[in-house]
């Protein structure tokens, strides 16, 4: 992508956790880079459809005084003057959105060339019997689909995607009837229960294996094993889609290291055949 205003723009966003409102407010910054410059915070908060104390908070987050402070930045980095716009110019948010998506699943691959963790992590959760798998808010759609493809092929997987005073029954209980590992899927915005549950869980003596979006997420100091997949932040709410892909990579390594996989997937089909489960 040329380094037009717009992408300029989308630069100074980068790296920094803005929230759902803090995001729309970016999205209206960059498609009115050539006159967002010059505009009064009042006036920015008119046009993102949202409060001028939210821009403020907003010029804050990116670390600067106020807005003030942001819109000098504006005026040197995203001039109004329109340059000739390249190919990339042409994208719009949604299509920008898949392209940081793409971005994230190649750092993804990148950081797979050395297998050992994923390897480590398959061989760790396919010991643990029964396998508690943790996941809460926006974790627990990620949770959920491991949990699901896994219980066809692991003996005992408990799905923990809801929070309360029992999730630390269900750990212990886990604990008590053999677990050794616990799987966690921790995204923004990370819950603090989770981070209490993790601790509880590796005091039980769990070993607990990590997917987050960072290596220095909250989560990280109470994982034994943490391996990161970046989470997409180009629309207002997070995009999951490596953390989701390596969800599948570590079940291809669980599945690896259980002797008896393959005959559960092959008694599995059998049983769906013989109840018309799917249509085909």
């Amino acid at each position: 992508m040329s380094d037009s205003p717009a992408a300029r723009l989308q630069k100074l966003f980068e790296g920094h956790r803005l929230t759902p409102t803090q995001r729309r407010i970016a999205h209206c910054m960059v498609r009115g880079a050539a006159e967002v410059p010059f505009l009064s915070s009042v006036e920015l908060a008119e046009l993102a459809g949202v409060s001028q104390p939210s821009v403020t908070r907003f010029a804050v987050a990116l670390g600067f005084d106020g807005y003030p402070a942001l819109r000098r930045h504006l005026r040197e980095v995203a001039p109004a003057e329109r340059t000739a716009e390249g190919p990339g110019d042409a994208y719009n948010e949604y299509q920008q959105a898949v392209l940081g998506e793409i971005e994230n699943l190649r750092q993804l691959a990148a950081a797979l060339a050395d297998p050992a963790p994923v390897q480590e992590a398959g061989r760790l959760l396919a010991a643990s019997v029964p396998l508690p798998v943790l996941g809460l808010r926006a974790a627990s759609s990620q949770a959920r689909g491991f949990a699901y493809f896994a219980a066809k092929v692991h003996p005992d997987v408990r799905l923990l995607d809801e929070g309360g005073s029992m999730l630390e029954d269900r750990i212990d209980a886990a604990r008590y009837d053999g677990a050794t590992a616990l799987l966690c899927f921790a995204l923004p915005r990370h819950p603090r229960e989770v981070v209490d549950t993790l601790e509880r869980a590796r005091g039980a003596g769990l070993t607990v294996v990590t997917v987050a979006d960072s290596a220095f997420a909250p989560v990280a100091r109470h994982s034994d094993l943490l391996i990161p997949a970046p989470v997409g932040t180009g629309l207002a709410f997070d995009t999951a889609c490596a953390p989701m892909l390596l969800g599948r990579v570590l079940l291809e390594a669980m599945a690896d290291a259980l002797p008896d996989a393959q005959a559960r997937l092959e008694a599995f089909d059998a049983r769906a055949a013989a109840r018309g489960l799917f249509v085909e």
